[in-house]
């Protein structure tokens, strides 16, 4: 069986001061015993006068048992393995910084241990001939499995390590060989677009859009295609009805700032052709980023109530589709602007 464990950086210890993130695994009489998680789990000690800048009434409101956070290095004794640490030290600063590099460092460690695990290797090695390179060249490998995912051969085919091996005169010769075989890199790079590829977001604004002029459903339909036009092949817009008067914006793209900013011109873009015929357009819900949750439980609304339009006898598609342009109007006096 290959040896999956491994810290997550070159140093088998960290240094003093630095913010480490933790887990608690038992309280003594003294303090905390917690895990290093970026250091392969060993063992460290938070005092109870470490635990925090007040008076501690209660120790268990303060510190529980399988807690993941970030503590401050205070001492390390590198032949005793003795690490000290502090959790009122750590900065609300200090622990956002923390808390984003062992999340990148928990991923790049995920998939350099599943690929040990397919390959059936040790760890270790991987990290010292891949991993911990990339660490030193870009500050975090992290940001080397980003580029990885366009462009692998740039990053990887540059790594290599030197091996010792025995001449034929008995004299040791130093090799400098490549880091990365072609089975390791193929499995690496196919674990590192799987977990790392961006997922597209949905960005979403819901208007209400009503016009009683004569014509009012083509005016509608103008604006509609006047806010689909302000979209672009990387985030094209797409507008429809909920439910007269409500209408829903949505555009797909990587780039969040960039959606929200494509779906505000096309609702500016909606609104101008609109006003134009004496309509008028309302944001209820202003672009935003929205979850595979929320986009699910919109879709469902959606389908609830087309269902309950599909079970209302007398219907046609005409009168359907009159009544969507022109609103919550009553019909018989379609003719009258009451804007």
């Amino acid at each position: 069986m290959p040896n999956l464990e491994c810290r997550m950086y070159e140093p088998r210890f960290p240094e003093v001061y630095p913010a480490v993130m933790i887990q608690v695994k038992h309280i003594a009489d003294m303090g905390a015993y917690v895990s290093l998680l970026e250091y392969n789990n060993i063992e460290g000690m938070i005092l109870f006068s470490e635990l925090s800048r007040r008076r501690i009434r209660s120790i268990s409101s303060l510190i529980k048992v399988g807690r993941q956070e970030p503590a401050i290095v205070l001492r390390v004794d590198r032949d005793k393995g003795y690490i000290d640490l502090s959790k009122r030290r750590v900065s609300e600063e200090e622990a956002h910084a923390c808390e984003d590099r062992y999340n990148k460092s928990k991923l790049v460690h995920s998939i350099m241990r599943h690929v040990a695990e397919t390959l059936g290797v040790d760890l270790e090695p991987l990290y010292q001939r891949i991993g911990w390179p990339l660490y030193r060249k870009f500050g975090h490998a992290f940001e080397a499995f980003k580029l990885i995912v366009a462009d692998p051969d740039a990053i990887l085919d540059a790594l290599t390590y030197e091996e010792k091996e025995t001449g034929p005169d008995g004299q040791e010769v130093t090799k400098v060989v490549p880091a990365v075989t072609p089975e390791v890199k193929d499995a690496l790079v196919k674990n590192i677009r799987r977990r790392m590829t961006p997922q597209p977001l949905k960005i979403r604004a819901d208007v209400e859009m009503k016009c009683f002029q004569f014509d009012g459903v083509l005016h509608i339909k103008q604006a509609m295609r006047k806010a689909e036009a302000a979209g672009n092949d990387n985030c094209p817009v797409k507008i429809k009805l909920v439910a007269p008067p409500l209408y829903v914006l949505t555009t797909q793209t990587l780039d969040k700032d960039q959606g929200i900013s494509v779906l505000t011109d096309a609702i500016k873009a909606c609104t101008a052709e609109i006003e134009k015929h004496k309509g008028k357009l309302i944001v209820k819900e202003a672009p935003r980023a929205v979850s595979e949750r929320e986009d699910k439980l919109f879709n469902e609304h959606i389908e609830t109530l087309n269902e309950q339009n599909a079970e209302v006898d007398g219907d046609d598609d005409s009168e359907e589709e009159e009544d969507t342009g022109m609103g919550d109007i009553d019909l018989t006096n379609s003719g009258v602007n009451a804007d």
